[in-house]
């Protein structure tokens, strides 16, 4: 896929309400404060020496950066609950994989990301691979029964057999 197209970004209510407030306090609150602390570090005199200042600074980088991850994600969203009927891997959807065709060794997971799930980490025990690992790019678009392979980091090729894709219920 070209890279000037823009995927939408499937996400729970809760999960875009989380991201919304994160950039409303970001881009308000938290670039004021950030701008002020280094007004205020500037004020302390040579800046090429001035570890406060550059410390400021680097975060206000951090921060601009992360605003404008949400505010993209934001706008490609579509809002909803993950489809009731799916038959093709897709982010959303909870999918099982037999490793090398052998169904006693399995993974069950999601498809997608734990922030764009609305998922916490802290009470959720759920898998969730993104569409973009290895094994998510190589069964992405994939129905049940089909085959895949992909790389592991060790270099060594994986097969899975997608066994299952059913919704998401978190």
């Amino acid at each position: 896929m070209p890279e000037h197209v823009q995927e939408v970004i499937w996400l729970t209510q809760e999960a875009y309400d989380k991201l919304q407030s994160e950039l409303d306090q970001l881009s308000g609150p938290g670039r004021a404060e950030v701008t002020a602390r280094i007004a205020a570090a500037r004020e302390e005199g040579d800046l090429r020496e001035n570890g406060g200042y550059h410390a400021a600074r680097e975060e206000q980088g951090k921060q601009e950066a992360r605003i404008r991850q949400l505010a993209d994600m934001l706008r490609r969203a579509e809002v909803g609950e993950s489809p009731t009927d799916v038959d093709t891997v897709a982010p959303g959807v909870q999918v099982t994989v037999a490793f090398f065709g052998d169904e006693s060794d399995t993974d069950t997971f999601v498809l997608g990301s734990r922030e764009l799930l609305g998922l916490d980490e802290a009470v959720d025990s759920t898998n969730v691979y993104s569409p973009q690992s290895p094994l998510g790019a190589a069964i992405l678009g994939k129905r049940k029964g089909d085959s895949a392979s992909y790389d592991a980091p060790n270099g060594k090729a994986i097969e899975v057999t997608i066994v299952a894709v059913e919704p998401f219920k978190s």
